[in-house]
């Protein structure tokens, strides 16, 4: 098993160096387990060179197996060590995901499975999964991302929300064109999708005079929701508050940000019980027929 881990360390770095640095042992004591796991298999694992190592044809095709196996005996060896009684997965979500749309959401999967305990953070960033505790996350983008198995859940598309009371004065919004009367909060990192949507619209896009700019998504619906003016959000994580009328949408033009919700996690990681039925559940879940009660 030594020699194993050893041999996956060396690969996975292409350095016998890195490894040792990471296996906390001797550079020598790497090279002396390849060494004598290359004699006991009766083939060369490794090609190498002055200055890092690559693995030959046949160590290529063993890193795979060793790598799957590995894989599984840290998860057999987490779940026998955890918790017997319930099995846990570690969820990292962006707030305004987590807010609008898991958390109202929630009862309903611990109703179906309640042997399963979801440990969920709030975090917008990419997750280092081989660093972090972190067993599966939800990232919007264009599901290329190294190393990750992304599972696709729904496309993005944005719509124009407000509040109700919002409409109660002498600007109403009948018409596209009345948007140029009101509030516009923009996404501060994002400032192209209302020129995009209104474009879409048939509306000439000028800057108008007026204007709120927030940090997030989520602080624009939230701003949205207070009367604030008009926001560009996802019609599937408003989909609750404009149900419960607490917001509305005015025009049904939705713009395409050509990007999704994806369900990711480590590449090649075997999936434990919470995992599978967590990741099965929320793609069920984000099929358009499926809804708060």
């Amino acid at each position: 098993m030594n020699a194993l881990r050893v041999f996956e360390a060396a690969a996975r770095n292409e350095s016998f160096a890195q490894a040792a640095e990471e296996l906390f042992i001797t550079a020598s004591a790497v090279s002396h387990q390849i060494k004598s796991l290359e004699s006991y298999l009766g083939l060369s694992l490794f090609r190498r060179n002055k200055r890092k190592v690559e693995l030959s044809a046949a160590g290529t095709q063993y890193l795979q197996s060793i790598r799957a196996a590995l894989d599984e005996i840290e998860a057999a060896t987490y779940r026998l060590t955890s918790n017997p009684e319930r099995d846990t997965v570690t969820i990292s979500v962006a707030p305004n995901f987590l807010i609008r749309w898991l958390m109202p959401r929630m009862n309903r999967f611990q109703a179906l499975f309640p042997d399963v305990e979801l440990q969920i953070s709030a975090s917008s960033g990419l997750i280092d999964f081989s660093k972090q505790n972190t067993d599966m996350a939800v990232y919007y983008g264009n599901g290329e991302w190294h190393d990750i198995e992304a599972h696709f859940l729904r496309h993005v598309l944005l719509v124009p929300v407000c509040s109700p009371g919002l409409l109660k004065g002498k600007k109403r919004l009948d018409h596209p064109e009345d948007l140029k009367r009101h509030t516009l909060i923009h996404v501060g990192k994002r400032q192209h999708e209302w020129p995009e949507w209104l474009q879409l619209a048939g509306v000439e896009y000028t800057g108008f005079s007026r204007g709120l700019q927030l940090s997030s998504s989520q602080l624009a619906t939230g701003a949205a929701q207070e009367g604030l003016g008009v926001a560009l959000a996802d019609s599937t994580l408003t989909s609750r508050e404009i149900e419960q009328g607490r917001l509305i949408m005015p025009f049904d033009i939705k713009l395409d940000t050509h990007k999704s919700f994806y369900l990711v996690y480590q590449k090649h990681r075997p999936l434990s019980h919470a995992m599978k039925v967590f990741k099965d559940w929320m793609i069920e879940e984000m099929q358009p027929n499926f809804s708060i009660d």
